[in-house]
């Protein structure tokens, strides 16, 4: 790994944050001081005028009210008012005029600007000083001189109240903001100095701050060439330096992880190699990742040229279906490799890898289990044959039967004691048949994919509450006690309800059927990954281990005689590992003789968005 530039280093990052923060308090200090000094400066420098203004107007007020009479010798009102304001001070560049009720001016402190004495004023600061009877201040910018002028006027009262002129009052505020200016350069100087100090404190503190980074990044790399006997330093007991010890900790951890990763991924490889069954494994894409040699003989070329292929196109899966991950939700598949008279089937089970660090456990990978099942697909598919054949063969004479005893129940009593026998018999077997043949040709219409499934958004805890109330209704005094292990929660499937009456119907008879006299069902819903397994537990005679795999063959029954006697076909578990299939699920069972047996089965939730959608 290349070092670091400066320019890109968190040394630099940190002098720049701690320049900017200072700058940005600087800132916003000499901003906030600016502003309140400036203020403070303003209304001093108003105060002060007021207080002139005030004393004008005192003296003005005198000279309007005065009495005065027709002596040629006394002053007028205009020559008192002149020399009232002569007497102000000019000094400080303040310019007052004195205007009556009518707008004139009467008398003014410039010398420079006599001839205005006598003429009437327009401007509507002093129009609505005299109209408002109230004081009026502005402050504008003289494009002219290039200075902040401020303009006050302020009304001249009788006696009683009544308003006689007004005192206009202009002055400067240059000087104002004049000492404003000086002491913003005497604060940016200061500003400028502390800059400089604190970047040099900023180069040190940088530096005092990253050298334990560094040292870490550097005992990274050597981590990452797989070296774990180096340390870190650790140099107090501040944050960095727990950082340290955190890191020396790893290293260690690590270390012991590397270790037993090696080792089991030695066992991993020596079981692969040893697995008479395909493995792949793939990305979340579907590329190849990793495949052993069983797999490889499965078609006949080098495992390690198959790395990088594409999982679907490898299985010749890539026209039928879109995406991987309907694989995964169909579980296992059926794959027809046979080329000629050469009959070559592998079926192919896919499951998902989720990686439970990241959000929503999304899915890393897929792994595929290969087996050679040609032998299984040949029987499977004589007995699929069979089925048909029978189905159609038997409808016929069955339906003469059915004829047959509706004959004689029509009234062929020839013998009271053994005619009502036989038609009885009669009638059981010959419903049984035809529960029979309808079971055949149910199982005929699934495997030739006609059987079409009327799907709906289904609450699933809701819809079994409801069966198992149906059966809870049927079962005569109280022999059988049901135990309902279901959640509150509502859980979504996409399910045709009449296909999933049959299925769970199937098994919680089997479950009635089996069950001693008082014995408990338990039925029970859990919630798994993208999934929910329904479970049916009795507490029946239970199956031997060895027939556990069989017990979904068609005609296959664990206790043919007992079987028999309460009317079953052996059809009822291959029609529903049929039906759950159709709805991308899985079926099993487990069981131990003589206690019970528990049958699972599993169904595909419909996500929050899919199922607004629906």
């Amino acid at each position: 790994m290349k070092k670091v530039n400066f320019l890109r280093s968190i040394q630099l990052k940190f002098i720049i944050i701690y320049i900017l923060l200072l700058i940005i308090s600087v800132q916003v200090i000499s901003s906030y001081v600016a502003r309140e000094l400036e203020t403070e400066l303003l209304d001093n420098f108003k105060e002060s005028v007021n207080d002139r203004i005030d004393l004008l107007n005192y003296n003005l007020e005198q000279a309007f009210n005065k009495k005065r009479t027709d002596d040629p010798l006394e002053p007028t009102l205009q020559e008192d008012v002149q020399n009232i304001v002569t007497d102000v001070d000019s000094s400080s560049g303040s310019t007052i005029q004195v205007i009556n009720n009518q707008g004139r001016v009467l008398g003014t402190n410039d010398y420079l600007n006599q001839d205005i004495i006598g003429k009437k004023i327009t401007e509507d600061i002093v129009q609505r000083a005299i109209k408002f009877k109230t004081s009026q201040d502005n402050t504008f910018f003289n494009s002219k001189t290039g200075e902040r002028i401020f303009v006050q006027v302020e009304p001249i009262h009788d006696e009683t109240d009544n308003v006689q002129g007004a005192i206009y009052f202009e002055v400067s505020l240059e000087g104002v903001y004049g000492q404003l200016q000086k002491i913003n350069e005497v604060f940016l100087k200061g500003s400028i100095i502390a800059l400089v100090v604190s970047i040099l404190l900023g180069i040190l503190v940088a530096r005092a701050i990253t050298k334990p980074i560094v040292e870490m990044r550097r005992q990274a790399q050597t981590m990452a060439r797989g070296d774990f006997s180096q340390k870190v330093k650790v140099y107090g007991t501040d944050e960095i330096s727990q950082l340290a010890v955190t890191f020396n900790h790893l290293n260690d951890r690590l270390k012991h992880s590397m270790a037993t990763t090696e080792k089991e991924q030695r066992k991993l490889s020596l079981v692969l190699e040893n697995m008479t069954e395909g493995v792949i494994a793939t990305d979340n894409k579907g590329e190849i990742t990793l495949i052993n040699e069983a797999a490889g003989k499965l078609f006949n070329r080098n495992p390690n040229s198959l790395i990088s292929k594409d999982l679907l196109q490898l299985l010749g899966l890539d026209e039928k279906v879109k995406d991987i991950i309907e694989l995964q939700e169909s579980g296992s598949v059926i794959i027809d490799f046979s080329d000629g008279d050469e009959v070559f089937f592998v079926r192919a089970d896919f499951s998902a890898i989720y990686d439970n660090h990241q959000a929503l456990n999304q899915i890393s990978g897929y792994i595929a289990v290969l087996s050679d099942v040609t032998e299984e697909e040949k029987i499977e598919q004589e007995r699929k044959e069979f089925v048909s054949n029978v189905s159609h063969e038997l409808r016929t004479p069955l339906t003469t039967l059915r004829s047959y005893m509706e004959a004689l129940t029509d009234g062929a009593w020839k013998d009271p004691v053994i005619a009502p026998k036989f038609l009885e018999v009669t009638q059981n077997e010959t419903n049984r048949m035809i529960r029979m043949v309808n079971s055949l040709l149910q199982l005929s219409r699934m495997d030739s994919k006609e059987l079409s499934l009327s799907r709906e958004n289904v609450d699933f805890v809701q819809y079994f509450h409801k069966v198992i109330d149906r059966f809870e209704m049927n079962v005569k005094d109280g022999k059988i006690k049901f135990i309902r292990d279901i959640p509150t929660e509502a859980y979504y499937v996409w399910i045709d309800k009449d296909r999933m009456a049959q299925v769970l119907d199937n098994i919680i008879s089997n479950a009635i059927k089996y069950s001693p006299d008082g014995g408990k069902i338990t039925c029970k819903v859990e919630k798994q990954i993208q999934q929910i397994i329904v479970s049916v537990q009795d507490e029946g005679i239970g199956i031997e281990y060895d027939k556990l795999d069989k017990i979904f063959d068609r005609f296959y029954r664990v206790d043919k005689a007992r079987t028999r006697q309460l009317g079953g076909t052996g059809l009822g578990l291959a029609i529903t590992r049929e039906l759950v299939e159709a709805h991308y699920g899985r079926i099993w069972v487990e069981s131990t003789e003589g206690k019970g047996t528990t049958m699972y089965f599993t169904l595909p939730l419909i996500n929050e968005r899919r199922r607004r959608y629906r």
